[in-house]
């Protein structure tokens, strides 16, 4: 039985930007909920701190993982991302269902 590939990323707006990375995560949440090897793609915005951002991912292995990396959507989503967010991308952690 092979792992599911499972991890968050965070990331911060730059001062004033939240409503246009909010935007454009919405966006881009679309199409990779409509990957087939996507389990989970959980995109969301702190209550206590509307600039930073949590999203969690989940696709049914490493493969699928991988086709996700290759999707068209993500080069102009994350060259987006990276002109409104203040880290250089997103930090990526992952994680291993116990």
């Amino acid at each position: 039985m092979t792992e599911p590939t499972i991890l968050h990323a965070t990331f911060t707006a730059r001062p004033g930007e939240g409503d246009r990375v909010a935007a454009l995560l919405r966006d881009f949440a679309d199409a990779v909920r409509a990957e087939p090897g996507n389990v989970v793609f959980d995109a969301t915005q702190l209550v206590e701190d509307p600039e930073r951002f949590f999203v969690y991912e989940e696709y049914v292995d490493e493969a699928a993982f991988q086709a996700h990396l290759a999707n068209p959507a993500g080069g102009p989503f994350n060259a987006a991302l990276q002109e409104l967010i203040v880290e250089p991308h997103s930090q990526l952690t992952f994680l291993r269902r116990i």
